[in-house]
């Protein structure tokens, strides 16, 4: 069985599209479990109205976008977990699952696939096609694919980190690793728990016959003062909790001389002022706070 993991916040409408674009299921090889993390308003009944089979978990506090999905994943009884964002759409419905499945099934030393990733509003525009590990001196990683245009094919490729907003693991690896990490609450987390399994041994695949189309920043914004909190407290964290002092000694100095004064500099140019304080709130996080 597979059991589908998506977190709900405030957009149950989003959801039920999301679900939608499944089509029909059989309940037997899928289990669906939606988590509503802290929603103003309790919306579940709504869910189980348009799909009865589906499991619903209601968290009266916003635990993140991992303190979610790990609510799903104790609850979960499936052999594969495939965590997906709410604000996503099935192109080929159940057949991306199944294709997921059937690829980790057959790479022993597989534990992460993703698909494909295009944008929702240019459907033949790529997302994600795999990522490169984060560097170890300056937190950057590269996305090749981003923005281009390749068309699905058979073949399977070994990244460095999968997709937050989808991506199937072996339950074995996760009784094995733990759980999602929660220190983070929003963004990093799944780069964070890659990192953890591929130390492991085990291997993070991309699926060039999967797609899926993403919403991308419908929970936050693409420029959102929330969104630059996270990112730059959450870069730090990650920096701070997976690599050695002389790394992150180095990290600093990169940071402090290079993003900084480059993110200063694109702000004001894009007249995007307010995302100044959050930025720097992202900083002073790290340093009164410690990294476990």
């Amino acid at each position: 069985m597979v059991s589908l993991i998506t977190v709900n916040y405030n957009e149950m409408d989003e959801t039920i599209a999301m679900l939608k674009s499944l089509g029909r299921y059989d309940d037997k090889h899928l289990e669906i479990i939606v988590i509503d993390n802290g929603s103003k308003l309790n919306e579940t009944n709504k869910i189980k109205n348009i799909f009865p089979k589906i499991k619903t978990i209601r968290s009266e506090k916003n635990l993140g976008f991992a303190g979610g999905n790990n609510l799903g994943i104790k609850e979960s009884k499936g052999s594969y977990l495939f965590f997906i964002n709410n604000d996503t759409i099935f192109i080929d419905g159940l057949k991306t699952i199944f294709q997921l499945k059937e690829v980790l099934k057959n790479n022993l030393n597989a534990a992460i696939v993703s698909p494909l990733i295009y944008f929702f509003d240019h459907p033949d525009t790529l997302q994600y096609a795999g990522l490169t590990l984060p560097n170890s001196y300056t937190g950057r990683n590269k996305n090749s694919y981003y923005k281009k245009k390749i068309k699905v094919s058979c073949r399977t490729e070994i990244t460095g980190i999968p997709h937050g907003a989808a991506m199937m693991l072996k339950k074995s690896i996760i009784d094995e690793v733990g759980l999602m990490p929660e220190n983070y609450f929003l963004y990093y987390e799944e780069v964070d728990w890659a990192i953890q399994i591929r130390k492991k041994g085990y291997e993070v695949l991309v699926d060039h016959s999967s797609r899926i189309l993403h919403k991308e920043s419908v929970s936050t914004g693409k420029i959102s003062g929330l969104k630059m909190y996270y990112l730059t407290r959450n870069r730090i964290l990650f920096m701070r909790r997976n690599y050695k002092k002389i790394n992150v000694f180095i990290f600093f100095l990169f940071f402090g001389l290079i993003s900084i004064p480059i993110q200063v500099y694109k702000s004001i140019k894009n007249n995007q002022i307010d995302n100044l304080p959050p930025f720097f709130k992202g900083i002073k996080w790290n340093f009164l706070n410690s990294s476990h």
